[in-house]
């Protein structure tokens, strides 16, 4: 059996010392271990190379942007625009200079990320491969249509618009 075979390499004394009990702290060891943490997180950064926090900053974009996707619901304040903006200061260059890597003119990328137009397809396969296939192409683009739905079932006026061309609806029957 599995767990005869585990408990067979292992001692008691062994296993027990592997169980992590939890501990109660006072308000200053509390102190103690946020300070100590933090002290240690500076050193950390401190010795991190430019390429590594460039690294964890578009891995970390990477995460949100897959918790977003599988999310259900449409926030406002996560679009492609917000995300591409972070992108873009993940990278820690400017504007133009990343407009250029990827062969658009600077006004455009301003429209996408200031939301004044939508991104076509090709954009995100452009940062897919800029990217060194870290963030896929299938996200940038799960994201727009994330939007676009979220506009279509919001914009009554689009409706409205188009009925007119709409001459002879369809009838059905369900039983």
């Amino acid at each position: 059996m599995k767990t005869k075979k585990h408990n067979s390499k292992y001692t008691p004394e062994d296993l027990a010392e592997a169980i992590v009990f939890p501990v109660s702290l006072s308000k200053m060891q509390k102190k103690t271990a946020a300070k100590q943490l933090a002290e240690a997180r500076r050193k950390t950064q401190k010795d991190m190379s430019e390429v590594e926090r460039m690294s964890l900053s578009i891995l970390q974009l990477k995460f949100q942007l897959e918790d977003y996707i599988q999310n259900k619901m449409f926030d406002a304040d996560k679009t492609f625009g917000s995300f591409l903006k972070q992108y873009v200061e993940s990278l820690n260059i400017k504007r133009k200079q990343f407009a250029e890597d990827i062969s658009i003119d600077e006004a455009l990328l301003s429209q996408f990320i200031n939301e004044h137009r939508m991104p076509p397809d090709y954009i995100a396969i452009r940062l897919e491969i800029h990217s060194n296939n870290s963030i896929p192409a299938n996200y940038w683009f799960k994201l727009v249509e994330k939007q676009r739905e979220h506009e279509l079932n919001n914009d009554k006026e689009i409706r409205k618009k188009e009925k007119r061309f709409v001459h002879r609806k369809i009838l059905l029957r369900f039983s």
